[in-house]
């Protein structure tokens, strides 16, 4: 992830201009300008950082002279107590930066140790944890950034970049067959190299993508690990297979030992408790 990026900086200033607006009149008002400190950057739960470079460049843009000391890397799992870095500049920059470094850091960093937390519970299954689109409008890339960082894999990133028939798609077409068929045609008069997956509600249509051919992996949508056991033998390897829906950490390893290939979690990204982190600040 390049967070010098202008995609990345233009995010930084909507933000700033959404936070700090007219000016930071608390810092303003009561301390000197020029006012130089250090702050101490502190972890106060275990877990797995994420956005630990991306604080550095929020905070330089309103101090591009700003000394930044990391003692930790983005990917590190942690433990509570752990110093992740020191920044020492001007006092008003350093006051008026931390909320936006915090808010996305305890953010990033709560998708990471979910997603790791995830990885872990399945470890040993040959299943692969991905995210899904449930990502914060805006924020889409840092937080399948931050899933890479604890350990899955990143899903499609949009609609742009693979085919995923869903049930809504199947019957709009008019079944399973009919949306596979068009989706071969549309893909090859655009020249378009695409995966398809469609999604599948029991095994009546789990068959029904076998027998029209050409996908690349069929989602078991909401089926019981049970249901998953029988589709994954059918299926026999013709297909990826993917289970997703009604999946969270307290039946997850029940759904890896299907021998599902990949298994989704929305909660990755939109159930996240962010990860408790500090920003402690003195007068030099």
């Amino acid at each position: 992830m390049d967070f010098r990026s202008q995609e990345i900086i233009e995010l930084i200033d909507r933000c700033f201009a959404e936070d700090i607006g007219s000016g930071d009149h608390s810092s303003l008002a009561s301390i000197a300008q020029g006012t130089v400190g250090e702050s101490r950057l502190l972890l106060k739960q275990d877990g797995v950082l994420a956005g630990l470079e991306l604080g550095e460049v929020i905070l330089r843009r309103l101090d591009p002279n700003l000394e930044w000391v990391a003692m930790a890397k983005d990917g590190d799992y942690l433990l509570s107590g752990t110093q992740l870095a020191s920044a020492r500049g001007n006092v008003h920059a350093l006051l008026a930066g931390e909320r936006l470094m915090l808010n996305f850091m305890q953010r990033l960093s709560g998708v990471a140790t979910q997603t790791y937390n995830a990885v872990e519970m399945v470890r040993g299954t040959g299943a692969t944890i991905l995210d899904t689109r449930k990502t914060t409008p805006g924020l889409r890339m840092l937080e399948k950034w931050a899933v890479t960082m604890g350990g899955g894999k990143n899903h499609r990133i949009g609609l742009y970049d693979m085919v995923m028939l869903k049930d809504n798609h199947n019957d709009s077409a008019g079944g399973i067959t009919a949306a596979v068929n068009r989706t071969k045609v549309y893909l090859m008069e655009k020249g378009l190299d695409l995966g398809i997956e469609v999604e599948t509600r029991n095994m009546d249509e789990v068959n029904e993508v076998l027998s029209v051919g050409g996908v690349q992996r069929i989602m078991l949508d909401n089926f019981s690990p049970s249901a998953c056991v029988d589709a994954v033998k059918v299926i026999a390897g013709r297909c990826e297979t993917e289970a997703s829906g009604g999946i969270n950490l307290g039946n997850l390893r029940s759904y890896a030992e299907t021998g599902v290939d990949f298994i989704s979690l929305g909660s990755l990204t939109h159930s996240v408790s962010s990860l408790d982190i500090s920003f402690k600040t003195k007068v030099i």
